[in-house]
């Protein structure tokens, strides 16, 4: 049981990593519509590619409010909640099966 047991605590620790890079795509997606960057950069073209399909399903829920776009921030308030939930809850199932 022990290999169960490291296989899902090296699940919890990829998890928790992915998540957190993935705050920082979002971070650096909301500050590159704040400047005028080229939409041909391929950087540029990345990070919308990897952050559209998410922020597009939230916006559907939050509205923009006076010229406002709350979608990273809802996205960022998400996978902190995933992290606080999931990670822990993988690691103590982890810890279950020692």
């Amino acid at each position: 049981m022990f290999m169960l047991s490291n296989f899902l605590m090296a699940v919890a620790k990829l998890l928790n990593f992915v998540l957190g890079a993935y705050i920082w795509v979002v971070i650096a997606r909301a500050v590159i519509t704040w400047v005028n960057a080229d939409p041909y950069n391929p950087i540029v073209r990345f990070l919308r590619q990897v952050t559209d399909p998410v922020l597009v399903k939230i916006r559907r829920f939050v509205p923009v409010m006076g010229g406002l776009d709350l979608s990273p921030m809802v996205l960022i308030l998400i996978i902190i909640f995933l992290q606080s939930f999931l990670v822990p809850t993988i690691q103590q199932l982890a810890m279950y099966f020692q």
